[in-house]
Protein backbone atom coordinates (compact mmCIF):
# COMPACT_ATOMS: atom_id res chain seq x y z
CA UNK A 1 0.00 0.00 0.00
CA UNK A 2 1.55 3.58 -0.65
CA UNK A 3 0.11 6.12 1.96
CA UNK A 4 0.65 9.69 1.59
CA UNK A 5 0.07 12.84 3.37
CA UNK A 6 -2.52 15.60 1.56
CA UNK A 7 -2.35 18.87 2.93
CA UNK A 8 -6.10 20.31 1.53
CA UNK A 9 -6.80 23.91 2.40
CA UNK A 10 -10.19 23.81 3.73
CA UNK A 11 -9.18 20.11 6.10
CA UNK A 12 -5.69 20.62 6.92
CA UNK A 13 -3.03 17.29 6.82
CA UNK A 14 -4.68 14.08 6.19
CA UNK A 15 -3.90 10.65 5.15
CA UNK A 16 -4.52 9.35 1.99
CA UNK A 17 -4.02 5.95 0.26
CA UNK A 18 -2.59 6.06 -3.45
CA UNK A 19 -3.17 3.63 -6.30
CA UNK A 20 -2.23 4.33 -9.54
CA UNK A 21 -3.86 7.94 -10.02
CA UNK A 22 -6.68 7.58 -7.68
CA UNK A 23 -6.10 8.92 -3.81
CA UNK A 24 -8.36 7.80 -1.08
CA UNK A 25 -8.91 10.05 2.16
CA UNK A 26 -7.88 7.81 5.37
CA UNK A 27 -9.63 9.75 8.37
CA UNK A 28 -11.13 8.76 11.65
CA UNK A 29 -11.23 11.77 13.76
CA UNK A 30 -13.68 10.94 16.08
CA UNK A 31 -11.05 7.99 17.19
CA UNK A 32 -7.67 11.12 16.74
CA UNK A 33 -6.24 9.24 13.35
CA UNK A 34 -5.68 12.00 10.86
CA UNK A 35 -1.86 11.95 10.35
CA UNK A 36 0.13 8.95 9.40
CA UNK A 37 1.96 9.44 12.88
CA UNK A 38 -1.50 8.76 14.22
CA UNK A 39 -2.07 5.54 12.34
CA UNK A 40 1.48 4.22 13.18
CA UNK A 41 0.47 5.08 16.92
CA UNK A 42 -2.84 3.60 17.09
CA UNK A 43 -1.51 0.43 14.52
CA UNK A 44 1.14 -0.39 17.28
CA UNK A 45 -1.48 -0.16 20.10
CA UNK A 46 -3.65 -2.15 18.84
CA UNK A 47 -0.91 -4.66 17.16
CA UNK A 48 -2.18 -4.79 13.89
CA UNK A 49 -0.30 -4.01 10.63
CA UNK A 50 -0.66 0.06 9.70
CA UNK A 51 -1.62 -1.12 6.23
CA UNK A 52 -4.73 -3.07 8.00
CA UNK A 53 -5.42 -0.25 9.88
CA UNK A 54 -5.47 2.67 6.59
CA UNK A 55 -7.91 -0.02 4.85
CA UNK A 56 -10.33 0.54 7.98
CA UNK A 57 -10.60 3.64 7.74
CA UNK A 58 -10.18 4.14 4.13
CA UNK A 59 -12.92 6.06 2.30
CA UNK A 60 -14.21 4.22 -0.94
CA UNK A 61 -14.34 7.29 -2.46
CA UNK A 62 -11.43 8.92 -3.97
CA UNK A 63 -10.52 12.59 -4.24
CA UNK A 64 -11.79 14.35 -6.88
CA UNK A 65 -7.82 15.86 -7.88
CA UNK A 66 -5.52 12.70 -9.50
CA UNK A 67 -2.07 11.98 -8.16
CA UNK A 68 -0.50 13.49 -10.13
CA UNK A 69 -2.71 16.68 -9.86
CA UNK A 70 -1.74 16.62 -6.01
CA UNK A 71 2.03 15.60 -6.63
CA UNK A 72 3.11 19.30 -7.23
CA UNK A 73 5.01 22.40 -5.41
CA UNK A 74 3.70 23.20 -2.33
CA UNK A 75 1.26 26.18 -1.64
CA UNK A 76 -0.91 26.60 1.38
CA UNK A 77 -3.75 27.50 -0.49
CA UNK A 78 -4.20 24.60 -2.74
CA UNK A 79 -4.16 20.97 -2.47
CA UNK A 80 -0.79 19.15 -2.76
CA UNK A 81 1.20 15.90 -1.15
CA UNK A 82 3.00 16.97 2.13
CA UNK A 83 5.90 15.03 3.40
CA UNK A 84 4.71 11.72 3.91
CA UNK A 85 5.51 11.51 7.95
CA UNK A 86 6.03 14.52 10.70
CA UNK A 87 8.75 12.33 12.07
CA UNK A 88 10.31 13.25 15.71
CA UNK A 89 13.71 11.96 14.88
CA UNK A 90 15.55 11.05 11.72
CA UNK A 91 18.62 9.27 12.13
CA UNK A 92 21.11 8.47 9.05
CA UNK A 93 23.86 5.83 8.52
CA UNK A 94 27.27 6.49 7.07
CA UNK A 95 29.38 4.24 5.52
CA UNK A 96 26.98 1.53 4.60
CA UNK A 97 28.50 1.13 0.74
CA UNK A 98 31.91 0.47 -0.11
CA UNK A 99 32.06 2.82 -2.69
CA UNK A 100 31.24 6.04 0.15
CA UNK A 101 34.23 4.82 2.47
CA UNK A 102 36.51 4.57 -0.63
CA UNK A 103 35.50 8.28 -1.66
CA UNK A 104 36.05 9.64 1.88
CA UNK A 105 39.26 8.33 2.84
CA UNK A 106 40.58 9.91 -0.22
CA UNK A 107 39.02 13.23 0.38
CA UNK A 108 39.17 13.87 3.71
CA UNK A 109 41.52 15.76 5.72
CA UNK A 110 41.26 13.48 8.81
CA UNK A 111 44.02 10.81 9.47
CA UNK A 112 43.97 8.28 6.93
CA UNK A 113 41.66 5.27 6.74
CA UNK A 114 38.80 6.45 9.50
CA UNK A 115 36.36 5.84 7.17
CA UNK A 116 37.41 2.46 5.79
CA UNK A 117 37.57 1.42 9.26
CA UNK A 118 34.25 2.13 10.21
CA UNK A 119 33.22 0.01 7.32
CA UNK A 120 35.07 -2.96 8.47
CA UNK A 121 34.13 -2.42 11.89
CA UNK A 122 31.41 -3.86 13.60
CA UNK A 123 30.37 -0.77 14.95
CA UNK A 124 28.01 1.19 11.99
CA UNK A 125 28.88 4.83 11.61
CA UNK A 126 24.68 6.75 12.99
CA UNK A 127 24.37 10.13 13.79
CA UNK A 128 21.13 11.85 14.46
CA UNK A 129 19.98 13.51 11.22
CA UNK A 130 17.00 15.96 12.38
CA UNK A 131 13.89 16.74 13.38
CA UNK A 132 10.67 17.55 11.43
CA UNK A 133 11.31 21.22 11.04
CA UNK A 134 14.17 20.34 9.30
CA UNK A 135 13.09 17.89 6.95
CA UNK A 136 10.70 18.79 3.80
CA UNK A 137 8.66 16.74 1.38
CA UNK A 138 8.33 16.15 -2.17
CA UNK A 139 8.69 19.10 -4.65
CA UNK A 140 9.66 21.23 -1.62
CA UNK A 141 13.20 22.52 -0.95
CA UNK A 142 16.20 21.17 -0.23
CA UNK A 143 19.14 23.38 1.37
CA UNK A 144 22.50 24.66 0.80
CA UNK A 145 24.31 26.34 3.36
CA UNK A 146 25.84 29.44 2.52
CA UNK A 147 28.99 28.39 4.29
CA UNK A 148 29.15 25.63 1.96
CA UNK A 149 31.37 25.68 -1.11
CA UNK A 150 30.50 21.77 -1.88
CA UNK A 151 26.77 20.60 -1.05
CA UNK A 152 25.90 17.09 -2.20
CA UNK A 153 22.65 14.57 -2.08
CA UNK A 154 23.36 11.42 -0.68
CA UNK A 155 20.27 9.02 -2.52
CA UNK A 156 18.94 6.62 0.55
CA UNK A 157 16.41 4.52 1.59
CA UNK A 158 14.66 5.58 4.06
CA UNK A 159 12.68 3.21 6.94
CA UNK A 160 9.69 3.97 8.46
CA UNK A 161 10.34 2.52 12.59
CA UNK A 162 7.59 1.80 15.45
CA UNK A 163 9.58 1.91 19.10
CA UNK A 164 9.61 -1.46 19.23
CA UNK A 165 11.99 -1.85 16.08
CA UNK A 166 8.80 -2.92 13.71
CA UNK A 167 9.51 -1.92 10.33
CA UNK A 168 6.41 -0.08 8.66
CA UNK A 169 7.58 1.03 5.72
CA UNK A 170 10.05 2.30 2.92
CA UNK A 171 10.75 6.06 1.39
CA UNK A 172 12.73 7.29 -0.60
CA UNK A 173 14.97 10.03 1.10
CA UNK A 174 17.41 12.50 0.66
CA UNK A 175 20.83 12.88 3.54
CA UNK A 176 21.27 16.15 2.07
CA UNK A 177 24.93 17.16 3.26
CA UNK A 178 27.46 19.97 3.21
CA UNK A 179 30.43 17.75 2.18
CA UNK A 180 33.20 20.30 2.34
CA UNK A 181 32.42 21.14 5.86
CA UNK A 182 32.70 17.43 6.86
CA UNK A 183 35.92 16.98 4.99
CA UNK A 184 37.65 19.60 6.76
CA UNK A 185 37.49 17.78 9.86
CA UNK A 186 35.10 15.12 11.13
CA UNK A 187 33.82 17.13 14.28
CA UNK A 188 32.25 19.07 12.01
CA UNK A 189 29.86 16.43 11.11
CA UNK A 190 26.70 17.91 12.82
CA UNK A 191 27.57 21.35 11.01
CA UNK A 192 27.61 19.02 7.57
CA UNK A 193 24.53 17.15 8.52
CA UNK A 194 22.02 19.31 10.30
CA UNK A 195 20.37 22.17 9.08
CA UNK A 196 17.18 23.83 7.36
CA UNK A 197 16.28 21.67 4.48
CA UNK A 198 19.08 18.67 5.47
CA UNK A 199 16.70 15.84 4.53
CA UNK A 200 13.66 15.59 1.65
CA UNK A 201 11.29 12.44 2.64
CA UNK A 202 8.96 11.07 -0.06
CA UNK A 203 7.15 11.08 -2.24
CA UNK A 204 4.87 8.38 -0.61
CA UNK A 205 5.61 5.95 1.89
CA UNK A 206 5.47 1.89 0.87
CA UNK A 207 4.21 -0.15 3.88
CA UNK A 208 6.61 -2.98 4.39
CA UNK A 209 4.28 -5.56 2.96
CA UNK A 210 4.50 -4.37 -0.44
CA UNK A 211 8.48 -4.92 -0.19
CA UNK A 212 9.21 -8.69 0.88
CA UNK A 213 12.99 -7.97 -0.53
CA UNK A 214 14.40 -4.59 0.14
CA UNK A 215 17.76 -5.40 -0.83
CA UNK A 216 16.26 -6.09 -4.91
CA UNK A 217 15.54 -2.45 -4.78
CA UNK A 218 17.56 0.13 -6.91
CA UNK A 219 17.99 3.72 -6.70
CA UNK A 220 18.85 6.09 -9.21
CA UNK A 221 19.64 9.94 -9.18
CA UNK A 222 19.36 13.09 -11.65
CA UNK A 223 20.50 16.50 -11.11
CA UNK A 224 19.17 19.03 -13.57
CA UNK A 225 20.59 22.30 -13.86
CA UNK A 226 18.14 24.66 -16.31
CA UNK A 227 17.44 21.74 -19.08
CA UNK A 228 21.07 20.21 -18.93
CA UNK A 229 22.01 16.91 -16.38
CA UNK A 230 24.80 17.45 -14.96
CA UNK A 231 24.78 14.78 -12.60
CA UNK A 232 23.82 10.87 -12.64
CA UNK A 233 24.00 8.28 -10.55
CA UNK A 234 22.46 4.65 -9.29
CA UNK A 235 23.28 1.79 -6.81
CA UNK A 236 21.53 -1.03 -5.68
CA UNK A 237 20.39 -2.12 -2.00
CA UNK A 238 22.25 -5.25 -2.44
CA UNK A 239 25.49 -2.97 -2.16
CA UNK A 240 25.12 -2.40 0.69
CA UNK A 241 27.66 -4.23 3.68
CA UNK A 242 25.27 -3.84 6.34
CA UNK A 243 22.04 -5.40 6.74
CA UNK A 244 18.93 -3.04 7.14
CA UNK A 245 17.99 -5.24 10.82
CA UNK A 246 21.57 -4.83 12.03
CA UNK A 247 21.14 -0.55 11.28
CA UNK A 248 17.96 -1.16 12.89
CA UNK A 249 19.59 -3.13 16.63
CA UNK A 250 22.57 -0.61 16.74
CA UNK A 251 20.04 2.34 16.58
CA UNK A 252 18.44 1.10 19.13
CA UNK A 253 21.51 0.09 21.30
CA UNK A 254 20.83 1.92 24.48
CA UNK A 255 18.72 4.44 22.88
CA UNK A 256 15.13 4.53 23.13
CA UNK A 257 12.99 5.76 19.35
CA UNK A 258 9.85 7.18 19.61
CA UNK A 259 6.82 5.56 17.25
CA UNK A 260 7.51 7.42 13.43
CA UNK A 261 11.18 7.63 13.69
CA UNK A 262 12.93 7.25 9.94
CA UNK A 263 16.75 5.73 9.59
CA UNK A 264 18.50 6.61 6.20
CA UNK A 265 20.31 3.88 5.45
CA UNK A 266 23.31 5.48 3.81
CA UNK A 267 24.40 5.98 0.42
CA UNK A 268 26.09 4.20 -2.79
CA UNK A 269 25.98 7.14 -4.97
CA UNK A 270 28.68 9.47 -5.09
CA UNK A 271 28.37 13.00 -6.66
CA UNK A 272 31.12 14.69 -8.41
CA UNK A 273 32.60 18.05 -7.09
CA UNK A 274 31.57 19.59 -9.94
CA UNK A 275 28.19 19.56 -9.98
CA UNK A 276 28.12 20.62 -6.30
CA UNK A 277 24.54 21.98 -5.85
CA UNK A 278 23.83 25.54 -6.85
CA UNK A 279 20.39 27.05 -5.92
CA UNK A 280 17.79 26.59 -8.18
CA UNK A 281 19.21 23.09 -9.54
CA UNK A 282 16.24 20.06 -9.18
CA UNK A 283 17.17 16.96 -7.63
CA UNK A 284 15.21 13.51 -8.70
CA UNK A 285 15.78 10.33 -6.36
CA UNK A 286 13.95 7.35 -7.76
CA UNK A 287 13.49 4.10 -6.40
CA UNK A 288 10.76 2.61 -9.46
CA UNK A 289 8.54 0.36 -6.73
CA UNK A 290 8.19 3.33 -4.25
CA UNK A 291 8.18 6.66 -7.37
CA UNK A 292 10.38 10.02 -7.76
CA UNK A 293 11.10 12.57 -5.04
CA UNK A 294 12.01 15.74 -6.73
CA UNK A 295 13.12 18.75 -4.92
CA UNK A 296 14.87 22.64 -5.74
CA UNK A 297 18.06 23.28 -4.27
CA UNK A 298 17.93 27.14 -2.64
CA UNK A 299 20.20 28.77 -0.42
CA UNK A 300 19.47 28.90 3.38
CA UNK A 301 21.11 30.73 6.43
Amino acid sequence: MKLAQIHDPEIGLHLAKVENESVYPALAEGNGLRTLLDFARQAEREGMSLADLVERHCSSQALSLTWSELNVSPSPTTPHAAIPVHAPEVWACGVTYKKSAEFRDGDTQAPAGIYDHVYFSDRPELFFKGTESRCTGPNDFIGIRKDSRFTAVEPELGVLLSSQRKILGFMVSNDVSAWDIERENPLYLPQSKIYTGCCSLGPVLLTADEVPDPYALSIRCEIRRGSQVIFSGDTRLSMMKRTIQELIDWLFYANPIPDGTVLLTGTGIIQTEAAALQEGDTVEITIPEIGTLSNEARIVS
